[in-house]
């Protein structure tokens, strides 16, 4: 399967004309493509593949319909990026669409928490499928909050939650019709619906939307909201519908549409790169002081009259989704004649591959994806596809030798994949960091990882990779090199920033490094920050006698290779690029909790296990909860409105549960509990 970037085509569906040129290594697979049309307008294979410039889109649905998904992830993509004032935007991960046209295919393969949307998102280092329901209207609107996710972890820097959620919500009301209509609520929902006998039925537990929850008269401060610690990286979410989404839209629409996001970029590099207090910042950024801010937001949603004539509209029995307008409109980015796009036939055997691939991203389903593609790769004439797929998901096994197997075996029936060729490379880098061995076959492995940044040009893991190798070979400047191109691409990733930190030891750069560790040690990471701290524990040993400090149970390793001791980055990796498990969401759903008079302190952040809850003077109680070796006492004034997360209300039973909490602190490890988020 090809990707998109390669290839622009344009013209009618008869006519498909090449645009421009492709590196040679892939040149052999698509020179038919090119001058050639889609051989298939008569008798249509049920699946194909339309590829446009940053998406490729695998459908059973037709031509038409897949042309038109294309279309639309397009539209959106450069919407995005109007909105964050980019006109270039980097995709550095490839994405896969998967646009099915049956409402039963697609509750087959759908988590259980999606069955009942129109679309769901699979995240992934490697790659990112979209799963589209084309039985729905417009289901690329259901994955557009998670599109928007997307587009900052690899076009914006690391800033406060609030930003990335508000932002998020604010994209996720997109609609694109003839024009551009967007600015609306995300979360409102009709509470009239027809039952299976066509009857109107109100539903009473439908949720409160953003416009329902901002009219409320209490809202978190706004030092509070731009403190709150939150899972940036979009893939741990649960409900929106709570008052820390909808004030982060809200902060958002006020400074998308009163012109402010430079002033927002200038309040993000006081923040978090010269590390001024929020208050301050604030006042230099926007020449308000927060409550003032405050004030200008409430009185900014006052003027916003469509949103609450859009909460009337959904509570009547009979509405026609046409009539609930939206705040903003504007028109389309370009039309289908502009946007370039190439179809290819899809053998029905590759497209389960495809399927099972993806399925095997999602726990509840890995079970039967593994069946489905051993199933597929028993085959007598082969298929590559399933191969790589069952490879994947040895590699996330840590089955490197059957993951080595099954790349033989696609290698033999397509050894021009690029996909192989990353495989591979994973499979090295992997074995080598669980082993803490030297990587094998460096020279063929930097082969492979060249030949994929020919085939995709933004691939941020594969320049992690090629950086790592690099300077397990010697090559400190090219590694340097590779490894910022790395960050480049994917300026959130902290495994990306720890492995610069390394190649910077390895090139004896100790300052270079010790500020990288430093950074790390302080950021919101604790997996990256227990790893910086080891690291920069032992810089002095090493910087002194050449070797580390070797620790207990640890073998030798040379500096600065990817066979270093990297405690937690393998673990850093998975936690920031989210995820391979996309069921494994906590509820973000912060809402006011009630602060301890004269509790005004600056909120902090904490994470370990329950011990222990007494609840015995409701509705206060005093959670003690174990931080490493540290015992703290936290207080909830009324532990039944503490803002809980994961939950839906916090319990007094609790024990040895994993959480987060925000707190301000009262005294030596005690506090006032903000929030909890349950894991």
């Amino acid at each position: 399967m090809l990707l998109p970037g390669m290839l622009a085509f344009s013209g009618k569906d008869s006519t498909v004309k090449c645009k421009f040129g492709i590196g040679p290594v892939i040149l052999g697979l698509l020179i038919a493509g090119c001058f050639s049309p889609p051989a298939f307008a008569k008798d249509e294979p049920k699946w194909i593949e339309v590829h446009s410039a940053h998406f490729s889109v695998l459908t059973d649905a037709g031509e038409k319909h897949g042309r038109e998904v294309a279309l639309r992830m397009e539209q959106m993509r450069t919407v995005f990026g109007q909105l964050i004032l980019k006109d270039k935007l980097k995709m550095s991960v490839p994405i896969t669409v998967i646009a099915l046209k049956s409402d039963k295919q697609y509750a087959l393969v759908a988590p259980t928490k999606q069955s009942t949307a129109a679309g769901f998102y699979v995240p992934g280092s490697d790659r990112v499928y979209i799963v589209l329901n084309l039985f729905e209207a417009d289901p690329w609107h259901s994955v557009a909050h998670s599109l928007a996710h997307y587009l900052l972890n690899y076009n914006y820097p690391p800033v406060q939650g609030w930003f990335d959620e508000g932002l998020a919500e604010y994209f996720g009301s997109i609609y694109i019709g003839k024009e551009v209509e967007i600015g609306g609520d995300p979360e409102l929902q009709a509470e009239w619906h027809e039952d299976i006998f066509d009857f109107m039925r109100r539903d009473p537990n439908v949720p409160q939307s953003l416009t329902q929850l901002v009219s409320s008269p209490v809202w978190l401060s706004m030092v509070d909201l731009f403190t709150m610690k939150h899972d940036e990286s979009g893939t741990r979410e649960g409900t929106h519908n709570t008052l820390y989404y909808a004030q982060a839209w809200m902060v958002v629409h006020y400074l998308l549409n009163k012109n402010k996001m430079p002033e927002a970029g200038t309040y993000f590099d006081l923040v978090v790169n010269q590390k001024l207090p929020v208050e301050k910042a604030m006042v230099q950024a926007f020449d308000m002081t927060p409550a003032q801010m405050e004030d200008s937001v409430k009185a900014y949603f006052k003027t916003q009259s469509g949103l609450g004539i859009a909460l009337d509209q959904a509570k009547k029995p009979v509405v026609d989704p046409a009539d609930i307008q939206q705040p903003n409109h504007f028109a389309l980015p370009f039309g289908a004649d502009d946007a370039g796009m190439a179809v290819n036939p899809v053998k029905d055997e590759e497209a389960k591959a495809v399927i099972g691939d993806m399925m095997a991203r999602i726990p509840e389903h890995r079970d039967q994806a593994l069946h489905d593609l051993q199933q597929l790769t028993a085959d007598p004439k082969g298929n590559e596809a399933a191969h790589r797929g069952l490879a994947r998901e040895y590699l996330r096994q840590k089955k490197f030798d059957a993951a080595d197997d099954e790349l033989e075996k696609a290698t033999d029936l397509n050894p021009r994949d690029p996909w192989i060729w990353y495989y591979r490379s994973v499979l090295k880098y992997q074995k080598a960091q669980a082993t803490r061995q030297e990587m094998p076959g460096l020279a063929n492995m930097m082969q492979d990882l060249r030949a994929v940044t020919d085939w995709y040009p933004e691939f941020a893991d594969a320049y992690n990779m090629l950086g790592m190798a690099r300077v397990e070979g010697g090559g400190i400047n090219s590694a340097l090199e590779a490894q910022r191109q790395a960050i480049a691409l994917a300026p959130r990733n902290v495994e990306y920033q720890f492995n610069l930190g390394q190649i910077y030891v390895a090139g004896k750069k100790w300052d270079l490094a010790r500020e990288v560790f430093t950074r790390l040690k302080a950021g919101p990471d604790r997996v990256a920050a227990a790893a910086a701290k080891q690291q920069l524990d032992d810089l002095e040993t090493l910087q002194k006698y050449g070797v580390r400090p070797q620790r207990a149970g640890e073998s030798a390793a040379p500096a600065g290779a990817a066979s270093t001791p990297l405690a937690g980055t393998r673990a850093v990796s998975a936690a920031v690029s989210a995820g391979q498990d996309q069921n494994e969401e906590a509820d973000a759903a912060p809402k006011p909790a009630p602060v301890k008079p004269g509790t005004t302190g600056p909120v902090q952040f904490l994470k370990g296990k329950i011990v222990s809850s007494d609840c015995s003077k409701p509705p206060e109680a005093t959670v003690t909860i174990l931080s490493g070796m540290t015992t703290y006492k936290l207080h909830a004034s009324d532990y039944k409105s503490l803002l809980t997360i994961g939950e839906d209300q916090f319990s007094c039973e609790w024990k040895n549960r994993v959480v987060s909490v925000n707190y301000r602190a009262v005294g030596r490890n005690q506090g006032e509990l903000v929030s909890v988020e349950v894991h």
